[in-house]
């Protein structure tokens, strides 16, 4: 491949030939299993990054250059000294037929290969700079997605539910009724391929179970009527895409299109998982920080017959089926809830954010955190995620701006009162 890949970089022949070289290689790129891709990436780390004795030379004639033509021309050098050679081979398969969604699929194989292979690190951060100037959140169209939309896409809907499984055609039907809005941002060169989707319920109040919300069942809420919004689903649909943000743009601007639909809509708000909950609570319950108060350690002991409460709560949360059980499940409502709140909004990675990356993501939106929902979602992830709790994200549209200022400029949680009475203490 290297004789194929040196070919596309001569840039001989004018356009045409340039494409069909690197027609050429994307075939032969296709045709190759995972540990042939990931020598394919490793030969472009290797031997097609930056020329280091060139940036050293053209540093140093820009350094001696005298005039601004000159200048002017030393820059120039250099600046393209620091383009390694991969990139411009990379670019060439932008020009091709479905070439933006070969390079998506592309960098899903290189972050594969990356995690094995450290050195190719430098190559993806090329890619994905690539990516994330053609994946301008300018190009990209918001489109919403009705049970009339092509099949091909409704089943890619199905295939890239990441939260709350779609599992079957009458369920999807269901979420994509009257009083339901599903919107993706699409890309002009990816036609029919949704990049990430959201999916949003019409309702009154604020919604505190997803089974009650995904019921079939349920009756239809007239849509003028609803006061509320709620996203229950946000769902990245390309792993290539990885790095590339736009999660928060799709949900301003759907806050946006509702907004002048339906004028009665008065609160915009998630329910969210809360993914990290339990892998976070198992580790802090092998720690020596007593988490339960004197009553709460007292009353899980004797109900799980353990010599600590920590002990009791991590064997209850481990037996399958202690969310049917009342006595188990009054035992550690009170002392979760209050765990979960503390989670939610003062547990920190080593960079100073929310542990949670549900959480990250919406505070970074300007959401705070508003409710812990108990036994919002009892599906067996649900409740081996987070215990079966699920909270709601609130988007006030007046403190947007402000919550996010907040957390991106001190890192500061913005809650609820009922949040901050919770964590008071912690």
């Amino acid at each position: 491949m290297r004789r194929q890949i040196d070919a596309c970089l001569a840039d001989r022949g004018g356009a045409v030939s340039a494409r069909l070289r690197a027609a050429e290689l994307g075939r032969a790129y296709l045709g190759l299993n995972g540990k042939g891709r990931a020598r394919f990436f490793a030969l472009l780390a290797r031997e097609y990054d930056i020329d280091p004795d060139e940036v050293d030379k053209a540093s140093a004639a820009l350094r001696a250059a005298e005039g601004e033509a000159e200048r002017r021309t030393a820059r120039r050098r250099l600046r393209r000294s620091l383009v390694p050679p991969r990139v411009h081979l990379l670019t060439q398969f932008n020009s091709l037929d479905r070439g933006v969604k070969f390079l998506v699929d592309m960098r899903a194989d290189l972050l594969r290969a990356a995690r094995e292979q450290p050195e190719l690190r430098d190559l993806d951060g090329d890619l994905q700079e690539l990516l994330r100037g053609w994946f301008d959140v300018g190009f990209l169209e918001m489109a919403q997605i009705t049970f009339n939309s092509p099949a091909s896409l409704l089943e890619k809907l199905i295939d890239y539910e990441a939260v709350h499984e779609i599992r079957s055609w009458k369920d999807l039907k269901n979420r994509l009724d009257s009083d339901r809005r599903c919107f993706s941002f699409m890309h002009p060169n990816m036609p029919g391929e949704p990049l990430i989707f959201v999916e949003v319920a019409l309702v009154n109040g604020m919604t505190d179970n997803v089974h009650a919300l995904l019921d079939e069942a349920a009756p239809e809420v007239d849509p003028h009527a609803a006061d509320t919004a709620i996203f229950y689903s946000i769902s990245n649909c390309q792993a290539g895409l990885a790095g590339v943000g736009f999660g928060d743009f799709l949900i301003k601007r759907v806050v946006d299109r509702l907004s002048q639909r339906f004028p009665n809509l008065k609160s915009f708000a998630t329910l969210s998982p809360i993914p990290g909950f339990r892998r976070w609570l198992d580790g802090a319950l092998d720690g020596e920080e007593p988490l339960l108060a004197e009553a709460e350690d007292r009353l899980i002991r004797a109900t799980a017959r353990k010599e600590s409460g920590h002990q009791g709560l991590k064997a209850i949360l481990d037996d399958p089926g202690w969310a049917d059980d009342g006595d188990l499940v009054e035992a550690v409502r009170e002392p979760l809830i209050r765990l979960g709140a503390r989670y939610l909004a003062r547990e920190k990675d080593p960079r100073g954010r929310p542990l949670d990356p549900v959480a990250r993501f919406h505070l970074n939106n300007g959401a705070r955190v508003e409710r812990i929902n108990w036994m919002g979602d009892r599906s067996e992830s649900g409740l081996r995620q987070s215990a079966g709790m699920m909270v709601n994200y609130l988007y006030k549209l007046d403190e947007i701006e402000k919550n996010h200022e907040a957390f991106r400029g001190e890192g500061k949680v913005v809650a609820s009162p009922q949040i901050s009475r919770l964590c008071k203490g912690l």
